[in-house]
């Protein structure tokens, strides 16, 4: 099952649709979609090193906007679609401690929650219920979504070979570790925040 995904994935990182492909996961990750873009990021670095920091921009730009629709949600849905995806990430009784948290601490929140694999869309959802200053916001995201894609296609550029010749190896156990980090990632947010 694996080695078909894996071989699927490269298909698609290599395929004139890639870009496409990293831009709508990218956005969509940022306001309601639960797979990071680094599952396209990845194999798209390692199939075209030489496309890397397009690639890195085309997934900050993507994600910035989804987070732009995320903010949409959480401050002018959130009595339909915002509330749902709250309950739905487990965040509904903590948010009050949320309000006052990110009163004091938002800009942090922004930069850290955009580099850790704990969900952005939590943030920008977040960001909107909470009438968090718009341009900031915006500004905060490409700052941490821009250090997150740029570094991660630098990494991948500079040590491409290692890696892939890795991922060839082991992709099952790659693949399970990364879904277990992310749902470590929501686990810290919904325990923690």
């Amino acid at each position: 099952m694996f080695k078909s995904l894996y071989a699927w994935v490269l298909r698609l990182a290599d395929s004139p649709r890639a870009p496409w492909a990293l831009g709508l996961v990218a956005f969509a990750e940022s306001s309601f979609f639960p797979v990071p873009p680094d599952i396209i990021l990845v194999p798209m670095v390692l199939a075209r090193p030489e496309r890397a920091w397009r690639y890195a921009a085309i997934a900050t730009i993507a994600s910035v906007l989804g987070g732009m629709v995320g903010y949409a949600i959480g401050a002018l849905l959130f009595d339909t679609l915002g509330q749902w995806l709250i309950h739905l990430y487990g965040y509904a009784d903590k948010l009050e401690a949320l309000r006052e948290f990110y009163a004091k601490w938002g800009a942090l929140f922004i930069l850290i929650k955009g580099l850790t694999p704990i969900p952005y869309k939590l943030v920008t959802i977040v960001s909107g219920l909470l009438s968090y200053n718009f341009g900031l916001f915006v500004l905060l995201s490409l700052v941490t979504r821009g250090i997150r894609f740029f570094v991660l296609a630098a990494i991948l550029g500079r040590f491409g070979v290692p890696i892939k010749a890795a991922l060839d190896r082991h992709f099952g156990l790659i693949l399970i570790s990364f879904a277990a980090i992310v749902v470590i990632g929501f686990w810290i947010a919904i325990k923690w925040l």
